[in-house]
């Protein structure tokens, strides 16, 4: 028996270990990202109890956005600043062990604490596929998708974004999924983006580079975010 136990103990000190490994490496924010902590002219940065809260000069809608797997949260603050100063007041959430996943209700907390009249979920990669779950299940206005796509019927407005470079998203994937969004679609390629450049957190393994920097990446996206949804808010479907 004794020697059962001490078994059972070092698969789970081994496991443990893994875990702590894995948890542990992650896509870091680069000093870039980590300068908007201090917020703009226009825009305040303001931690909240899951993230933080990019505050802009809009007080009708928000964008609660979920990061990528693995990826340092504040890795997007420079695109959802840019989104912010555009006049969408955009959240981005700190998930636990940096993994979606594991805080599918984050928006939970935001919704219920903010007052906006308009709320749109949006998610990079793995994050998006989470946001997806939580949109279709509760009472949002839109859906935002950066090189991702739901694993289960959509049928709220929804855009999607991906760059022509990008070789972590799979495509066969991407497009065999399409049809699940049942609702209004709109679809953006970014000639000369990859999957990593939507935040700033360095080159990503099994990712295409990119023919464009990520200040126009990150520019592009923004556009086409704000277009999206200030189309939805003026008209409502």
């Amino acid at each position: 028996m004794k020697k059962r136990y001490i078994i059972i103990i070092a698969v789970i000190l081994i496991i443990a270990a893994a875990s702590f490994v894995y948890f542990n490496d992650y896509y870091h924010a680069d000093s870039t990202a980590l300068q908007y902590l201090n917020g703009s002219e226009n825009v305040s940065v303001v931690k909240t109890s899951n993230g933080v809260l990019l505050d802009g000069p809009g007080n009708d809608s928000a964008l609660i956005f979920y990061p990528g797997a693995k990826v340092e949260y504040s890795s997007y603050l420079p695109l959802m600043s840019e989104i912010a100063d555009d006049g969408v007041d955009a959240y981005i959430v700190e998930m636990p062990l940096n993994i979606a996943f594991l805080g599918a209700n984050s928006a939970d907390d935001i919704i219920k604490d903010a007052n906006y009249s308009h709320y749109f979920m949006a998610g990079h990669s793995l994050g998006g596929v989470v946001a997806s779950g939580y949109a279709e299940d509760h009472n949002v206005d839109g859906l935002v998708l950066l090189a991702a796509y739901p694993t289960d019927e959509i049928s709220i407005p929804t855009l999607s974004i991906y760059g022509s470079n990008d070789t972590v998203l799979k495509l066969d994937d991407y497009n065999k999924a399409k049809p699940l969004i049942k609702g209004n679609f709109t679809e953006f390629v970014i000639e000369g983006a990859n999957h990593a450049q939507f935040g700033n957190y360095g080159n990503q393994s099994g990712d295409g580079a990119a023919s464009i920097n990520s200040t126009l990446q990150q520019k592009e996206t923004a556009d086409e975010i704000i277009t999206f949804i200030r189309n939805l808010v003026e008209n409502p479907v």
